[in-house]
């Protein structure tokens, strides 16, 4: 594989990361490693917010017929807290991570498009302040985060907070299209020479086939949430029929599923084979596993709408197609087993989070299973047995495969090493937290307590089990908090990693921890898709290849405007023409100082 250049701007070396100081210089940043620690504390940050929403939602369920929070309160807390978790904090985190180590695992210098990675962040963040903004604006959304139809419509909901969501997720969602967008463009053309798609590492190909899934999925999302707009602005009746809306969100939401799980697939089939001290079990199921699921997940959505009324034929289609997506699951999970049998395993923290992934993973695919099952659906649609799934996918999946990639990435990113005791007290208080919560939401759901209720009657057990879920809410938001507090000592205080602690086998071992802006002097030669593991199984030991530096756009301001641009514009559509027209011009400006027509030094 050819290493293409890259076009340069200016003959001008890139600063180093370090020689301005300051938020500006942050702002202005086109380097992919900024850029994803931007995404990492900005999801983070996000985090917190959606934490304290469940918080208050449990608060309010700890007990039959509470009234912490007022029914239309309960609604907008609820609508904001899974909006949030979605597409703020779980989707983000992961584009964050892979925006931070392609590069680095392709052996390149930075994305194919820098700055637009830097647009794709910025859309993110501006698109979020604007979904939260509309608790000033006059109230949160309250439709729920699928915002169904006709309750999201003017006349069941007349305030701005559907409008809010929906603008919101649209800059947030084009954002996420252009990182998709330029993950493949990366993945296909900046691989370093003799990297071919057989020695990609495993994350590199979850990201590959994960951007192809949000191209698909996006755009479907994206274009309903316009056609809702519509709807509500233009009394433009495309929606009437309130079964449109659902397929059009849920040929969005199954793909999306994959989308929040594919990439922490490809994360624990990194780190199980570095702590298992084997190479990972069947590279080319798990790649070719992935794929499967992709494809797929675009013809299982409809088991979400079993309920409501579908022909025989269509029911017996999505329930098969839907158990079906379980085979390629299982592959990996066997995978994985497969490579911790027999291994000289070494229980890091990573490693522990990993573990428990396959534990409560393994639990919601079960689960999931049962709702293919379209009589069983039937029985447990609409109760908390489905918070339950989808929690145990969710966050005993994904969020379980992120922390385990933060504490084996941290000193790659820091040059710092995680406090290991702490991050085993922060792993037990995670799984003990996270299973007191949603185990027993399970038996409330076969109980019949339904979801997205603000309040219950005091039928027997009811009121037993939402405490305990309440009290390991409570111990799950310690243990966050755990986690941040071990990142800001590991900040300061924390061991020096030097550039490969764990003796990893990937390219982003082959440099400095933290990486130098140009990310490699010099690669070994890659044979494989583990080039490290070759160099020390290897006699005599292979002279590693010089990189030749390509110059890359230099820092600045347009994406950033562009983006602020693109938000204010959508933001005048509810509130003034004139914010539209402001935006405008910041886009009018922006354009044409990214063209290079106005000098960023100007």
């Amino acid at each position: 594989m050819t290493h293409i250049p890259l076009v340069p701007e200016s003959s001008e070396p890139l600063p180093a990361l370090r020689s301005n100081n300051g938020l500006l210089s942050w702002v202005a940043s086109v380097d992919h490693k900024q850029i994803g620690i931007m995404y990492l504390l900005t999801t983070t940050v996000f985090l917190m917010l959606g934490g304290v929403e469940a918080l208050l939602m449990r608060i309010q369920l700890a007990q039959p017929e509470m009234k912490f929070l007022s029914p239309t309160a309960y609604s907008q807390v609820f609508s904001m807290h899974g909006t949030t978790m979605v597409f703020l904090v779980v989707m983000p985190v992961l584009i964050g991570f892979g925006t931070y180590l392609i590069p680095l695992m392709i052996g390149a210098r930075d994305m194919i498009f820098p700055r637009l990675n830097a647009l794709s962040y910025w859309l993110l963040l501006f698109g979020g302040c604007l979904l939260y903004f509309s608790f000033m604006a006059g109230g949160m959304p309250n439709a729920g985060w699928f915002s169904y139809t006709p309750l999201s419509q003017k006349g069941f909901s007349s305030g701005v907070g559907v409008d809010y969501w929906i603008l919101g997720l649209l800059s947030t969602g084009v954002g996420t299209l252009l990182s998709a967008v330029n993950f493949i463009a990366t993945i296909m053309f900046l691989r370093a020479p003799g990297m071919t798609m057989l020695r990609m590492p495993l994350f590199v190909w979850m990201s590959l086939i994960n951007s192809f899934l949000i191209l698909g999925a996006l755009a479907i999302l994206n274009s309903a949430m316009i056609m809702l707009f519509a709807s509500r602005h233009l009394d433009m009746h495309i929606l009437d029929d309130p079964l449109l809306w659902q397929h059009l969100f849920w040929a969005f939401g199954h793909p999306e599923v994959y989308i929040m799980v594919l990439p922490a697939f490809g994360m624990l089939s990194e780190i199980i084979p570095v702590f298992s001290r084997k190479l990972i079990f069947g590279y080319a199921f798990v790649a070719g596993s992935g794929a499967a699921i992709a494809i797929l997940s675009f013809i299982v959505w409809a088991h979400h709408m079993f309920a409501v009324g579908m022909s025989p034929a269509l029911n017996y289609f999505f329930s098969i197609s839907s158990m079906l997506i379980a085979v390629p699951t299982g592959v990996k999970i066997f995978n994985w087993v497969a490579t911790l049998w027999g291994g000289s395993i070494r229980f890091t923290t990573a490693m522990l989070f990993c573990t428990g992934f396959l534990l409560q993973f393994t639990m919601g695919g079960v689960t999931g299973v049962n709702f293919a099952t379209v009589p069983v659906d039937w029985q447990t649609t609409d109760t908390y047995y489905v918070v339950a799934h989808m929690h145990y996918v969710l966050f005993g999946g994904s969020f379980f495969g992120v922390l385990g990639a933060a504490y084996y990435w941290f000193p790659k990113i820091t040059g710092r090493m995680l406090n290991e005791r702490i991050g085993k007290w922060h792993f037990w208080l995670t799984v003990l937290g996270f299973n007191a919560t949603f185990m027993v939401q399970h038996f409330l759901g076969l109980m019949g307590m339904p979801r997205r209720v603000y309040t219950y009657p005091d039928l027997p057990g009811w009121g037993a089990l939402n405490l305990l879920s309440t009290i390991g809410a409570f111990i799950l938001a310690g243990s966050v908090l755990l986690f941040i507090w071990n990142i800001v000592v590991s900040l300061r205080h924390g061991e020096v990693a030097g550039n490969n602690p764990w003796n990893g086998w990937t390219l982003e071992w082959a440099t400095s921890s933290p990486p130098p802006v140009y990310n490699f002097d010099k690669l070994p030669p890659i044979n494989s898709h583990r080039p490290l593991w070759d160099q020390t199984h290897t006699t005599p030991t292979p002279e590693w290849i010089p990189v030749a530096t390509e110059h890359m756009p230099q820092p600045g301001y347009w994406p950033a405007m562009l983006a602020l641009g693109m938000v204010f514009t959508l933001w005048g559509l509810v509130t003034s023409w004139m914010i539209s027209v402001v935006g405008a011009l910041l886009i009018g400006v922006a354009v044409f100082g990214w063209m290079g027509v106005i000098s960023h030094d100007e």
